[in-house]
């Protein structure tokens, strides 16, 4: 038999599910290839599988999650098992629920938890015929479903015609299937009715066939003169071919029935009750589908099927314009509009030929039903088709301008600026031309997040909407604060937001913290407390997330102002809520900062959880990590090949180096490292570039105090000593006095040393910054040595190093090692961590585990199925020597 290599791939992938092992395969081929035709045959022979299906549809890439309810429906129950918000995110875009505009990640986790309870009781295989034509959203949620499957009884096997790059089916395995052999194809052709062909016409039809088993099929039955099939043009392919001899046998149909098929191809579910209530519209008899059948282009049954996808697409482009729009036309008003209401009104759309209001208004509230559901591809479908419905005293400008925003927002903005330029062609008033300017203005600056696009994106906010403008001033300005820049380009853009009409703003606290933010990058350190600190007070106090600048920018302020308490509490706030709204596009920053308050609290192992959460949302959403705060983390840690990975990384991909926070990491990792030379060097860099007007972490003047004291330059750090002064008195919390008491006690010069380190030390005791506190008594026991205090230099050095090598500072508590040798003593060994064996994610699961979370939870955090969680468990059991989660507890320090 052909296609056995083939069908055992399938047949593997299907046994490994069944034992617990999951996966996913690609089919692809050309058209009439056998792909479906393999897929039925493997799957009609799976014993004890649940099997889910769905088909795209060519005339449905349009409608919202249309191929994902196809398949996900029959198994939809299920879905009470969920956690509420992965349960709200499938009832908001299968319309069982209210509209909530779901994170396309939550929806995600909650079809790979659908899956997951279903096939509790026994196997799934999901079979996704006709890939090519599903609609982006159900080819995004099912993308991420395959690569999540590892652990779980869940086969997933995708028919396609093509695999394109960005399609996200590259990624996953392929079986490609070519044209059966000359042997193959031979016996494929001698199963025909049409047996008694010569063996020239034979011969014939087996080189133009090229060993597609359609086309052998299709070619004998009208083999035409000489085997040559009558359809056939020079130079065109097979697939070509296939569709124009379909085309000519729909065409030898009588009349009725040409249009019957028509209106078939037009209802892509196949809906016989439907199609019979459309005919009936048309003044057809739907008995005359019979003639289509006995032709061999479509099946009857429940449902009705083509022969072949060809069939109705080659149909539907053959017919009159006229035809398509009557059918459509007939298609939409035997649509209930109360259950289908999307779907009605794309036929509709279909259906007229000139403007249409009531139409365009109707698309209108599609789109924004698709946008509430969280599909902005589709709802800018539907609102670019209104655009071009709306007559031309209308708003057809507006509803283009609305469709190119809401591609932008869909990741499209090749797309986006193509409407904009449609639009600009219709009659536009002021507001729309503003809204085209703003336009043009963000996909400059989404395309290139270049320094230039931002300036030019200031400049026209300023101008056309300074009233409006608060969000995209915070946007621009944060979004290009960490990166290196031209000179005083952030403060030429300060100058410029600061003619904003004051008051004018919609959100005060979008005013609040743009006052704050320029003030920080613009003024001195005294004129900027007081707005920054206003910030954190009012991010602290708020019940909600309020936006992802907000939050992100104050836990910053709250690290640049030495607050520790709203340091610790702001992220782990932020990422709580983000975990109950299921804003997910957000929680990988959230993440990150809270990996940096952990690595400030000397909890380096926490932190990397943190990061490492981060990465799985990241790699989930197809987006590039941002790797400042990765930077950091190996930074404190030591680890000089890790920092240097991520800075390789930065390079091969091809972005911008987060300069505030590679220059910081730099000379925490140079001092740690006892380079100070180096720590200095980056130190003054990021000192440079707070002089050109640039924001800088404001940590990095504190390295800069250490590594200039250590290289007797004294003099380079004097500007940073300001700086600490400043915000020290103008902030006298404990953790910004002690940075500043540190700075003078290095390079003190006539000053009472001792009683300032004292002073630091003790300041950095009130704190929750253990890894500093550690730091500035190792500073303090290697003056102690240096004043041949040896014995008390012992008693800081000591506490200094066994503090260091527990948090996972391996730089600094090395330099305390080779300081404490230096004095007369030894340093202990650290004790042995039983998870120093465990990869990084097993080491997540664990902490995560230990803190009381199920498998349940932890797999919605990490973007895993449980049953992926619990291998991850056996595998942490079997190298600790464990066997339950009791005893994992007692392993986790």
């Amino acid at each position: 038999m052909a296609r056995d290599d083939e069908r055992r791939e399938i047949d593997r992938l299907a046994a490994s599910a069944a034992a617990g092992c999951g996966g996913a395969v690609v089919v692809a081929g050309e058209a009439g290839i056998g792909k479906s035709a393999l897929v039925d045959s493997a799957v009609h022979e799976l014993r004890g599988f649940s099997v889910l299906r769905t088909v795209g549809a060519e005339f449905e890439r349009g409608l919202l999650y249309a191929a994902l309810h196809q398949l996900c429906a029959p198994v939809l129950d299920h879905r009470l098992g969920l956690p509420a918000v992965q349960r709200e995110a499938l009832e908001a875009v299968f319309g069982l629920g209210a509209q909530t505009s779901p994170d396309p990640l939550t929806v995600g986790l909650a079809v790979l938890g659908l899956l997951h309870e279903a096939a509790q009781k026994q196997p799934v295989c999901c079979v996704v015929d006709d890939a090519q034509w599903i609609d982006d959203a159900s080819r995004q949620v099912l993308v991420f479903v395959a690569r999540r499957v590892a652990a779980e009884r869940i086969a997933l096997v995708f028919a396609t015609r093509e695999v394109g790059s960005g399609s996200g089916l590259d990624g996953l395995p392929r079986l490609p299937l070519t044209g059966l052999g000359d042997e193959d194809a031979r016996r494929v052709l001698g199963t025909t009715e049409h047996t008694g062909l010569d063996e020239e016409v034979f011969d014939r039809i087996l080189a133009e066939a090229r060993g597609n088993p359609l086309a052998l099929l299709e070619f004998a039955h009208d083999p035409g003169p000489y085997g040559v099939p009558s359809a056939r043009r020079p130079g065109a392919s097979v697939a070509d071919t296939l569709a124009e001899q379909f085309v000519h046998r729909w065409e030898r149909l009588p009349e009725a029935t040409r249009t019957l098929v028509v209106l078939a191809a037009a209802e892509p579910v196949g809906d016989l009750c439907l199609l019979y209530r459309a005919a009936r519209l048309l003044g057809l008899d739907a008995a005359d589908l019979d003639a289509a059948e006995d032709a061999g282009l479509l099946t009857l049954g429940p449902r009705l099927r083509f022969r072949h996808p060809l069939v109705r697409s080659a149909v539907y482009a053959s017919a009159t314009p006229g035809t398509r729009r009557r059918v459509h036309g007939a298609l939409a008003e035997a649509t209930d509009p109360g259950t289908d209401p999307d779907r009605r009104v794309w036929h509709r759309a279909h259906a007229v030929i000139a403007a249409d209001e009531d139409v365009a208004a109707e698309l209108e509230r599609s789109a924004d039903r698709a946008r509430c559901r969280g599909g902005f591809a589709a709802a800018a479908a539907f609102m670019e088709r209104a655009g071009h419905l709306t007559p031309a005293d209308g708003r057809q400008a507006g509803r283009l301008l609305s469709a190119a925003r809401l591609r932008l927002r869909a990741g499209a903005p090749a797309e986006a600026r193509a409407l904009v330029v449609q639009a600009k062609r219709r009659p536009m008033d002021d507001e729309d031309r503003t809204e085209a300017r703003l336009l043009c203005a963000l996909l400059d600056y989404q395309v290139a997040h270049s320094p230039q696009a931002t300036a030019r994106l200031v400049d026209v906010v300023t101008e056309l909407a300074p009233d409006q403008a608060g969000e995209t001033y915070v946007e621009a300005f944060a979004s290009i604060m960490y990166n290196d820049h031209p000179r005083d380009l952030l403060h030429r853009l300060g100058a410029r937001i600061r003619k904003r009409p004051a008051g004018r703003g919609t959100d005060p606290s979008v005013d609040q913290l743009l006052d704050a933010l320029l003030d920080q990058a613009m003024g001195p350190v005294e004129e900027a407390v007081p707005a920054m600190r206003e910030v954190v007070a009012a991010r602290r106090a708020a019940d909600a997330l309020g936006g992802r600048w907000k939050m992100n920018l104050a836990c910053q302020f709250a690290i640049d102002l030495r607050d520790d308490e709203a340091m610790e509490e702001l992220p782990d706030r932020q990422v709580e809520m983000v975990r109950r709204e299921g804003a997910l596009a957000v929680l990988p920053q959230a993440l990150r900062y809270q990996a940096l308050s952990r690595v400030a609290a000397g909890r380096f192992d926490d932190a990397g959880v943190s990061l490492c959460e981060a990465r799985a949302v990241d790699e989930a959403a197809g987006r590039v990590p941002v790797l400042g705060t990765e930077l950091v983390h190996a930074g404190f840690c030591g680890d000089r090949d890790r920092f240097h990975e991520l800075r390789e990384l930065v390079g091969r991909g091809g972005r911008p180096l987060e300069a505030a926070a590679a220059q910081y990491a730099s000379a925490v990792l140079y001092n740690g490292l006892g380079d100070y030379e180096a720590a200095l060097d980056m130190a003054l860099t990021a000192q440079h570039r707070h002089e050109n007007r640039s924001y800088v972490i404001w940590g990095v003047y504190s390295e800069l105090a250490e590594a200039a004291a250590r290289t007797g330059r004294g003099a380079d750090a004097a500007a940073a000593v300001r700086h600490l002064e400043a915000l020290a008195r103008a902030n006298p919390v404990p953790w910004a006095v002690a940075e500043w008491l540190q700075a003078r006690a290095l390079l003190g010069d006539g000053e009472d040393r001792e009683k300032l380190y004292r002073e630091a030390v003790e300041n950095f005791a009130r704190t929750r910054v253990r890894v500093l506190y550690a730091r500035a008594r190792l500073t303090y026991g290697e003056w102690l040595r240096r004043e041949h205090r040896r014995s008390e230099a012992r008693t800081e050095l000591r506490a200094a190093h066994d503090m260091l090598a527990a948090m996972g500072a391996r730089a600094f508590a090395e330099r305390a090692a080779r300081e404490l040798r230096a004095a007369g003593e030894q340093p202990r060994r650290p004790g042995e961590n039983p998870l120093d064996g465990l990869t990084p994610q097993e080491r997540h699961i664990v902490a995560k585990v230990a803190a009381g979370a199920t498998s349940k939870e932890v797999a919605a955090m990490l973007f895993l199925s449980p049953r992926t969680v619990d291998a991850h468990l056996r595998n942490v059991y079997r190298k600790l020597g464990i066997s339950s989660r009791r005893e994992l507890r007692g392993k986790v320090p």
